[in-house]
């Protein structure tokens, strides 16, 4: 299913039952990557709407520039189409940028905010050094080589390892179908939010916000979770031990269940 936005399509898949639930994933990643325990706790309370950023997976576009505002319109626009708002999102990483634009720049259309492994943008981010960076986006290599770098990434070094060995063949299959182009351009968006962020406009929010984060992320340093539970009143925060920038794969059910009783409050 997918909804028309400016310049493209936005595809989302929907699972569960109960308050719906945005889920929005990160830079070059679509609906179909989260993991897929993660996602069963979570739709075990919750109708869960899987979007895929504008030029990735199911969703299209017209290969423009776009920032993080841009991504959240293209949210807004499914969120209305489906008579949603508002409607709680989740947003991991990119994902949780484009979570916090979404919610401050269309504040009606959100109900409460999760927040994971993110940061606010602008001068208050503390970032991941410019070699993870430039892994982060490079597309280089065969696409195992290219899996191997980004678990090396999203987790500790043992459990990736663990995860390459089960699942390196699927992970490298998604990374051959990936277009360097638009990683360039969420990348863009990505700095565009580095450089700006809306880190002097958090005290606007209103929705009530859970932000989590690992403390072993490569990617985004888990003390911009504490950066953003000091900018947003009231906010909970939860730290996981030895976690990575991808978390929810390494303790699925235990955050899946956090995040299901902050929605439930």
């Amino acid at each position: 299913m997918s909804v028309p936005v400016d310049g493209g399509r936005i595809a989302y898949r929907r699972m569960g039952s109960g308050r719906p639930l945005l889920v929005l994933n990160g830079l070059a990643a679509t609906n179909a990557d989260w993991d897929p325990t993660f996602l069963e706790v979570l739709a075990s309370a919750n109708e869960l709407i899987l979007l895929d950023h504008r030029g990735i997976g199911g969703s299209t576009d017209n290969g423009d520039p776009f920032d993080i505002a841009k991504l959240a319109i293209d949210a807004t626009a499914v969120i209305d189409a489906l008579g949603l708002e508002p409607v709680c999102v989740l947003g991991w990483s990119m994902g949780g940028f484009v979570a916090q634009a979404l919610a401050l720049d269309h504040p009606t259309h959100v109900d409460k905010l999760i927040l994971l492994s993110t940061n606010l943008g602008g001068p208050r981010a503390q970032l991941a050094s410019a070699a993870v960076l430039t892994q982060l986006t490079d597309t280089s290599g065969t696409p195992h080589e290219q899996a191997r770098r980004l678990l090396s990434l999203l987790f500790p070094a043992e459990f990736a390892e663990s995860v390459y060995a089960a699942f390196g063949d699927v992970i490298a299959e998604a990374r051959a179908q990936l277009s360097p182009d638009l990683v360039a351009r969420q990348a863009a968006a990505i700095d565009a939010w580095h450089r700006d962020g809306v880190g002097d406009r958090l005290g606007e929010l209103r929705a009530p916000a859970l932000i989590a984060a690992g403390t072993e992320d490569a990617v985004i340093p888990s003390s911009n979770a504490l950066a953003l539970a000091n900018a947003i009143s009231g906010a909970w925060l939860v730290q996981l031990n030895g976690g990575g920038h991808a978390f929810m794969a390494q303790y699925p059910r235990s955050i899946a269940q956090v995040i299901n009783e902050f929605l439930a409050v």
